[in-house]
């Protein structure tokens, strides 16, 4: 199997783009992941929650991978989220991932039949990663999506003995001391990759060197702020920038979350159209008061570089 260095810094849970009437639009990806390298994205996570995966068929998540692939050029990691009710279609899913030359794959539980114990969760997980035996695999531990709460310790030690390219955990949860046991105990072996944006300052605490989450794709300059502070001992400015991505997030879901996440990208140049039901999407007026309401809490201002100081966001 091929070994993918652990992820440091940031990597972006993407969006998937949509035209007007629901259509995957497979052409706006690479300007899209152009626009992520600039930001220093250090990954991207794709078809996650974020990304809408659970609402796509699996052609058109076949298509999405596909693009998204050929979009880096190999410049960051992409990993392509296959969970599925269906873990035959997982499996295919992670299968074809590989085949167009993803960078690892990952899976969320099977969550509309229940798993009704953890070893069944990992026996779905390792007829998952079965499906893509050559690059890693990672874990999607969303419980607040899934309702699937796994004994950490238990899945580790289950991957280790039985899933040959498990390589960690996206860890999207607010218990801290389930991640940190995690870090201390296998660090030296998997990646757990922090998934709780408006409490990154929480995983750095603990240990995290990588992180995936939504809005860093809209305000990347504020969190790398952040994590430079907190690694030179400023804990002051660190604190002051999770506050402020606290705040994004109070913004954001005001509104239809992911809907409002795509308006901003719009916004960078990234046409990526609405969302597909059963989210919802921007009333009109809505991106007017969405681009009102982060420029009053002074939001805005700090998402429109890169880290390079190159503008990014268009003021029109």
């Amino acid at each position: 199997m091929s070994q993918l260095k652990r992820i440091e810094g940031l990597m972006a849970a993407t969006c998937t783009p949509l035209t007007s009437s629901g259509e995957v639009m497979p052409e706006a990806i690479a300007g899209y992941v152009d626009y992520l390298v600039r930001m220093n994205i250090a990954g991207m996570y794709v078809m996650g929650t974020t990304g809408e995966g659970a609402s796509l068929t699996g052609a058109e998540r076949k298509t999405v991978a596909e693009a998204f692939v050929a979009g880096s050029h190999g410049r960051i990691p992409v990993f392509i989220q296959v969970g599925h009710n269906s873990v035959a279609e997982a499996r295919e899913l992670a299968a074809h991932a590989q085949s167009v030359g993803a960078d690892a794959v990952s899976a969320f539980a099977p969550s509309y039949f229940k798993v009704d114990s953890d070893k069944r969760l990992m026996d779905c997980m390792a007829e998952i990663a079965s499906g893509a035996p050559n690059i890693p695999f990672y874990y999607y531990h969303a419980p607040g999506f899934t309702g699937i709460k796994p004994n950490m310790d238990y899945l580790v030690s289950y991957a280790q003995k039985n899933i040959p390219n498990f390589a960690g955990v996206k860890f999207t949860d607010s218990r801290v001391h389930e991640y940190q046991a995690c870090l201390e105990k296998y660090q030296d072996r998997y990646d757990f990759l922090w998934g709780t944006d408006e409490m990154l300052i929480s995983g750095l605490a603990v240990g995290a060197h990588g992180a995936v989450g939504s809005t860093y794709n809209i305000a990347a300059p504020i969190y790398y702020r952040l994590i430079k502070a907190f690694r030179e001992g400023d804990i002051d400015t660190a604190q002051a920038c999770q506050y402020m991505s606290v705040r994004l997030v109070e913004v954001l879901i005001q509104f239809p979350l992911f809907a409002a996440l795509k308006e901003i990208l719009g916004w960078s140049g990234c046409p990526l159209g609405p969302c597909r039901l059963p989210l919802g999407s921007l009333e009109p007026g809505e991106s007017k008061k969405l681009r009102t309401m982060l420029e009053e809490e002074g939001l805005l201002e700090h998402m429109l570089v890169a880290p390079d100081n190159t503008p990014v966001v268009s003021q029109d």
